[in-house]
């Protein structure tokens, strides 16, 4: 199938590693370009020298209000264009309920959720037509995961918050999409798994979960978010779609 993601050009915050990176690797891998941002200049500039010419690396924070504008022109400055954003950040710290405190929360507020609809709002007002905005969000928008207090009450804000802009750009022909991982091996789920103080147990607990009886490759993720950003896709919007192996067990 021809995703027809051919020249077209993405943003693509966290995307220096892990999901981000993976997202990015599939989308150049069927023709796109992409501006990577991520806060550490080394490793975001190392990203993009990795993934070629069609790549640009940008340090960025997604709580400093001024980054969508610099990204979106850094996507029209160096490709001439701009279709879309895929918005993945990094995961907010972990902890129960009454142990995170308000410096956790409110850090986490400024990059996880208000960076975010900053940046989707942004973005909302620079695509035409066929343009998509995309967040990478979590199972816990439907299940709280325990021990990640913080995530579970942003995430699904943040999924609120894409439905309702999906309602008010479906009219411009913009959509809006989201993705909900469960366990993809990446670097941050090994730190989620040896909180536990044994993380080849806490791993084989979960994995016995999942109806597939592993964990998800970052190459399936970023192929599925691939899909769902490109044109082939063009019907789909409003969509939070799991990627967990079956690990969701409601319909």
């Amino acid at each position: 199938m021809d995703l027809g993601l051919n020249d077209r050009a993405y943003v693509v915050t966290g995307g220096s590693r892990g999901l981000g990176l993976a997202v990015a690797e599939q989308l150049l891998a069927e023709g796109a370009k992409v501006v990577l941002s991520g806060r550490d200049k080394d490793r975001v500039t190392s990203a993009a020298a990795a993934l070629g010419e069609s790549a640009v690396g940008v340090p960025a924070d997604n709580a400093d209000p001024a980054t969508p504008d610099r990204l979106i022109a850094a996507a029209r400055e160096h490709f001439g264009r701009f279709d879309g954003v895929l918005i993945s950040v990094g995961g907010p710290p972990a902890g129960n309920a009454t142990a995170n405190t308000d410096a956790e929360w409110e850090t986490a507020f400024d990059t996880v959720f208000l960076g975010a609809v900053r940046m989707a709002r942004t973005a909302a007002g620079e695509l035409e037509a066929g343009g998509v905005v995309g967040f990478v969000l979590s199972g816990s928008v439907h299940e709280p995961i325990p021990g990640l207090t913080v995530s579970n009450g942003l995430r699904p804000g943040l999924a609120g918050y894409a439905k309702s802009l999906a309602d008010d750009l479906g009219p411009r022909g913009v959509r809006v999409v989201g993705l909900l991982p469960a366990r993809i091996d990446t670097d941050r789920a090994r730190e989620l798994d040896a909180l536990s103080g044994d993380a080849a147990a806490a791993r084989a607990r979960t994995e016995a979960k999942i109806p597939l009886g592993r964990y998800g490759t970052p190459e399936e993720f970023g192929r599925t978010a691939a899909f769902l950003l490109s044109p082939a896709a063009s019907y789909l919007t409003g969509v939070m779609l799991p990627i967990d192996g079956g690990m969701r067990r409601s319909i």
